[in-house]
């Protein structure tokens, strides 16, 4: 008969606490100071993140476990794609907002406007020639208005999204200039008011470029400085060569632009004085168009500004051969 013995022996217990003792304490140990503590640091920067929108860099290094130094920097890079997308999103929902806004009153005005002219003549001012005539006149007008906006969202949303592609080639630009300031002479405010052509070379200016982009971008920004300008002042329009580059630069000696508008000036609808901007024409959308041709020519424009003195507009373009 064999009786087994399902009790240690006395003398065993206290071995074997130990050993248990030993082992939980040596887990904590481990686990506090190799996981917990690691744990702890990912915890923290979670929590202020929440209160931050922020996730703090700290160095992988301070994490002990290799698992968690990878884990560490996959969550770091996760939070910040996800935040610097989140206020891509609201700046998006923002601009658009504020664009369907500047969108609906540029259109109101002219509608409203050749609206009511076109109900005045029905309602029977249609019978008086001098009134009919002297009416639609401003129909028209208001309409042109019209088409000229939506020309102009059309053309930037084309150039934003890339339907429109630049066509390069090689022209003489100051035989451009002279052909855009002669379009432009008759768009004077006043008979004192000069427009001038300023260049150091008498040869050809030989650009490589859009000349369609660029005619446009010429006519914009001297039919800004037309807008701007003081009855007997002028408007330059400076062709430099520099070498490898030819400089353009369109300068007034208008109103200017103060300081804190600079930055501004080229989005879309921003005017300065909305006001007096809107009572001398244009849609608003010039200097965006302007802005982004000039970034299709892989250059950039620069603004030069002083209140009461005036405003200068400068890019440059590659030459071209001769």
């Amino acid at each position: 008969m064999y009786v087994f013995d399902l009790y240690p022996s006395g003398s065993m217990v206290p071995v074997l606490a130990l050993i248990f003792l030993v082992t939980y304490t040596a887990s904590h140990i481990i686990i506090k100071y190799l996981f917990y503590k690691d744990v702890q640091v990912l915890v923290g920067l979670v929590r202020e993140t929440k209160k931050r929108a922020l996730l703090e860099e700290v160095s992988s290094k301070k994490f002990r476990l290799p698992m968690l130094r990878e884990l560490y920097r996959n969550l770091y890079t996760y939070i910040r794609v996800n935040q610097r997308e989140n206020n891509e999103l609201k700046h998006i929902a923002a601009f658009r907002k504020e664009f369907i806004a500047d969108v609906s009153h540029e259109l109101k005005t002219p509608i409203f406007a050749a609206q009511g002219l076109v109900h005045t003549l029905l309602d029977g001012a249609v019978e008086d020639p001098k009134v009919r005539i002297r009416f639609l006149q401003k129909a028209a007008k208001s309409l042109d208005s019209l088409d000229i906006l939506v020309h102009d969202l059309l053309t930037l949303s084309h150039i934003e999204i890339g339907e429109t592609k630049m066509h390069f080639e090689y022209f003489d630009l100051k035989a451009l200039a002279v052909e855009v300031i002669d379009q432009l002479v008759g768009e004077k405010t006043t008979s004192q008011l000069k427009l001038v052509i300023e260049t150091n070379e008498n040869k050809p200016l030989i650009v490589y470029a859009d000349w369609l982009r660029i005619k446009q971008v010429l006519i914009n920004l001297v039919s800004n400085g037309i807008k701007y300008s003081l009855e007997d002042g002028e408007v330059q329009l400076i062709l430099k060569d520099i070498g490898d580059a030819i400089t353009i630069e369109v300068k007034d000696k208008g109103e200017g632009i103060p300081n804190e508008d600079i930055e501004r000036i080229f989005e879309r609808f921003y005017r300065v004085d909305k006001s007096r901007s809107r009572g001398k024409g244009g849609t608003g959308l010039g200097l965006a168009i302007v802005k982004h041709i000039i970034e299709g020519h892989h250059t950039k424009i620069e603004v030069d500004s002083e209140l009461g003195k005036g405003s200068a507009f400068r890019f440059t373009l590659p030459k071209g051969k001769r």
